[in-house]
C-alpha cells in the first residue's frame, strides 16, 4: 500500500508543474489575445504545439494518461453548457432561419462535400471520408467565442454563429461516434447508424432536461436561498457536469447533447442571480477552454500531416473555399437582414475547433491498438490539418477580415427602452444603423426584445451596465427616460469615461436643457420638440410625411466631405457624382448651412446633406465620405 501511495504521489507531482504551465499559458494569453484584438484560441494553438512533442515535449498522449477523455469529455460539457446557457429563445428567434439552415442544410452539405472530397484527394476508404466529415461540422463556441469578442458584429450574425456551434458540436460528435461504431468497427449498415443516433441523441436530451428539473427546483426550494449566488453557481455548474456524467453512462457522447441541452433550458427560466451565474460560467469556461484546446494542441502530430502531402491541402482549400461559402449562402439566402457583407462574413468564418480535435485523437487510439495504423494517422492528421488552417487563417485574421468586410458598424446606445427609445431605434434601424437598447424594466425589456430589438438590460447610468452593452464601440449615445437625472448622468458617463463624441438626450423639464448643454449634451426639450411636430404638421404637412416615412425607399442623410477628389469643385461639376433621385439639400461650413446653387463650390470638411431615394443617398455618402 506504501508503494502505491508513493507511486500516486510520484504521479500527482510529475503532473503539478505540467498542468500549472498550461494554466498560466492560457491565462497569460488571454491577456495578450484581449491587447492585440487577435482571438485567444490563436495563441493556444501555438502554445500547444510548443509544449508538445514536436517542440518541448512536455506535453504527449502519455502525460494525462487514461483520464484525457474524462478531462476533455468534461472540460467540452462546460464549455458547450456556457455557450448554450447565453443562448436566449429571443436571441434565437431573431436570426431563427438562418440558425435552422446552418445546422441542417448548411451541415448536411458540409458532412457529405467534406466526406466526398477527403474519399478523392485523400483516397481514404468511404468509412473513414464519412467519419473525418462528421467530425469536421463542427465549429463550436471554442473557436466562435473568442472571434465574436474580437469581432463585434450585429446581434444576429452573432448568434446564428453560436447558435451553429453549439448545435452543431453535438451533432457532428453524435454523428461522428455512430459512423465509427456502426459503419467502422461493426459495419451494420447506414439503418443501424440512423437508429444510433436517434437513441444517443435522445438519451443526452432527456439526461438534460432530467438535470435542468432537478437544478431548477433546488433553486426554488428554501435550500438555496434568494441571495446565496455562490450556491446558485455551482447548482448550475453542477447541471453541466452531472447532465453530461449521467447521460454518458448510458450513450457515448450524448453527455454533449445533455449538457446543450441543461445550458438552454437554464438559460431560458426565471432564475435568480442570472448574471452573476453567466459571470461565473464565463470566467470557468476561460479557464477550461484553455487547458484542454492547448493539451489537445500538444497532441498535434506534424508528420502524420506533412504525410498527408497535397491531398490535405487540396481538402483545406475544399472546405474553406468551397464547402463553407456554399453552407453560409444557402443559409442566408433570402433573408434581408443579413447584408452582403455580413453573408461574406459568415462564409469567410467557420474555424474547427474541440470536438473534432478531442474525439479524433481517440478514435485514432483506437484505431492504432486495434491495428489500423494506417487509418488512425489519416483520421488524425486530416482533421488537425483542417484545425490548424481554419484557425491559424479564419480565427487568426478574424478581425482583418471583418474590418474589410465592415461588419463591425459603430453602435447607436440608447438608454431606455419605453415609446420614444423604440420609436427612435426603428428609424435608425432602417437606415442600416446598429442600435442597442438599454433598459432597466424586466417588463420592458421583454417586450422590446419581443419586436426585434437588440436590448441589454442594466441601468444605463451605471458604468458597467453600458461597457456591457458595447458603449466602447458606440459613435452615438441617446438617453430617452422620463427621468432626467437619470439621463444627465448617463450622459456624464458617456463623454467623461468613455468619451463618446456625439451625445444627445431628452429633456423633459425645459428648465433643464442648459444643464445638458453645459456638459456638451445636444438636449432636446420635450415640449418644445412636440410643439415644433404639431407646427410642422400644420404649415408643411406633405413634407413632415415625407420625412416621417424615411426608410427603404427615400432618406435624408448629413456626411463630412472626406474626398479629396470632390473637394474644390462646383455643384454642378460634381453633378455627375450625384446619383440620379438625389441632390444636395444643405451645404454646412463653420457652423453656417446655406441652400448652395450650381455654383457653390464644396471644401474638403464641408457637411453636404443629401436628400432622395435610399440607395442613391447611401452611394452619394460613400463617394463624398470614403474615409471613416
Amino acid at each position: 500500500m506504501c508503494g502505491g501511495y508513493n507511486n500516486r504521489i510520484d504521479v500527482s507531482s510529475s503532473l503539478l508543474p505540467i498542468v500549472a504551465i498550461i494554466l498560466v499559458s492560457g491565462l497569460g494569453v488571454q491577456l495578450l489575445a484581449h491587447r492585440l484584438k487577435v482571438p485567444s484560441v490563436v495563441f493556444y494553438l501555438l502554445i500547444g504545439v510548443v509544449l508538445g512533442p514536436e517542440v518541448l515535449g512536455l506535453v504527449t498522449l502519455d502525460t494525462f494518461g487514461d483520464g484525457l477523455e474524462i478531462i476533455v469529455g468534461l472540460s467540452v460539457a462546460i464549455i458547450v453548457f456556457e455557450g448554450a446557457f447565453a443562448l436566449r429563445i429571443d436571441r434565437i428567434r431573431r436570426a431563427s432561419t438562418v440558425s435552422l439552415r446552418l445546422v441542417t442544410v448548411s451541415a448536411a452539405v458540409m458532412f457529405l462535400g467534406t466526406a466526398v472530397a477527403v474519399r478523392t484527394l485523400e483516397g481514404a476508404t468511404w468509412e473513414i471520408a464519412l467519419l473525418i466529415g462528421a467530425l469536421l461540422v463542427a465549429t463550436g463556441p471554442t473557436v466562435i467565442t473568442p472571434i465574436l469578442e474580437v469581432v463585434r458584429v450585429r446581434d444576429h450574425v452573432a448568434t446564428a454563429l453560436e447558435t451553429e456551434g453549439i448545435v452543431n458540436d453535438v451533432t457532428a460528435a453524435i454523428v461522428a461516434v455512430v459512423v465509427f461504431e456502426t459503419l467502422l468497427l461493426d459495419d451494420l449498415g447506414v439503418p443501424a447508424t440512423l437508429v444510433s443516433f436517434v437513441q444517443r441523441f435522445g438519451t443526452g436530451v432527456a439526461a438534460g432536461v432530467l438535470a435542468t428539473v432537478v437544478i431548477y427546483l433546488l433553486l426554488d426550494s428554501e435550500l438555496v436561498p434568494e441571495r446565496d449566488v455562490q450556491a446558485s453557481q455551482f447548482l448550475v455548474l453542477a447541471a453541466a457536469v452531472g447532465s453530461f456524467a449521467a447521460a454518458e453512462a448510458v450513450a457515448a457522447e450524448a453527455g454533449i447533447a445533455a449538457a446543450a441541452t441543461s445550458g438552454m433550458l437554464l438559460g431560458n427560466a426565471d432564475i435568480d442571480n442570472r448574471e452573476e451565474i453567466e459571470r461565473f460560467a464565463q470566467n470557468t469556461t476561460l479557464i477550461v477552454l484553455s487547458f484542454v484546446f492547448i493539451s489537445l494542441a500538444a497532441l498535434i502530430d506534424v508528420e502524420a500531416i506533412l504525410g498527408l502531402g497535397v491531398g490535405a491541402i487540396g481538402l483545406v482549400l475544399v472546405i474553406m473555399l468551397v464547402l463553407r461559402p456554399l453552407g453560409a449562402f444557402i443559409a442566408t439566402f433570402g433573408v434581408e437582414r443579413f447584408t452582403r457583407a455580413e453573408r461574406l462574413f459568415v462564409a469567410a468564418v467557420g474555424p474547427r475547433g474541440i470536438i473534432p480535435a478531442s474525439v479524433a485523437t481517440l478514435f485514432a487510439i483506437e484505431l492504432e491498438l486495434a491495428g489500423n495504423v494506417a487509418a488512425g494517422q489519416l483520421l488524425v492528421g486530416t482533421v488537425f490539418a483542417v484545425i490548424f488552417a481554419t484557425v491559424a487563417i479564419e480565427a487568426g485574421l478574424a478581425r482583418q477580415i471583418g474590418e474589410y468586410l465592415g461588419v463591425s458598424p459603430m453602435r447607436t446606445i440608447i438608454i431606455g427602452g419605453g415609446r420614444i427609445g423604440q420609436a427612435l431605434a426603428t428609424r435608425l434601424e432602417n437606415r442600416g444603423e446598429f442600435v442597442v437598447i438599454v433598459e432597466s424594466d424586466e417588463d420592458v425589456v421583454e417586450q422590446a426584445r419581443a419586436e426585434g430589438y437588440t436590448v441589454h438590460e442594466g441601468d444605463g447610468s451605471e458604468a458597467e451596465a453600458l461597457r456591457k452593452a458595447g458603449i466602447e464601440d458606440a459613435k452615438r449615445f441617446v438617453t430617452t427616460t422620463g427621468d432626467d437625472d437619470i439621463n444627465l448622468l448617463a450622459c456624464q458617463l458617456a463623454i467623461t469615461k468613455f468619451g463618446v463624441a456625439s451625445v444627445y438626450s431628452r429633456v423633459n423639464e425645459p428648465e433643464n436643457v442648459d444643464a445638458f448643454e453645459s456638459i456638451g449634451v445636444e438636449a432636446i426639450d420635450a415640449s418644445t420638440a412636440t410643439a415644433v411636430a404639431i407646427d410642422d404638421e400644420i404649415e408643411r404637412p406633405a413634407l413632415t410625411h415625407w420625412m416621417n416615412e424615411l426608410g427603404d425607399s427615400h432618406d435624408v442623410q448629413e456626411v463630412e466631405v472626406t474626398s479629396e477628389a470632390f473637394a474644390g469643385k462646383s455643384i454642378r461639376d460634381l453633378n455627375s457624382d450625384i446619383p440620379d433621385g438625389v441632390f444636395v439639400a444643405v451645404v454646412s461650413r463653420d457652423g453656417e448651412n446655406h441652400v448652395p446653387s450650381a455654383d457653390s463650390v464644396l471644401e474638403y470638411g464641408d457637411h453636404v446633406t443629401f436628400i432622395g431615394n435610399a440607395d442613391g443617398v447611401k452611394r452619394a455618402m460613400n463617394r463624398f465620405h470614403p474615409h471613416d
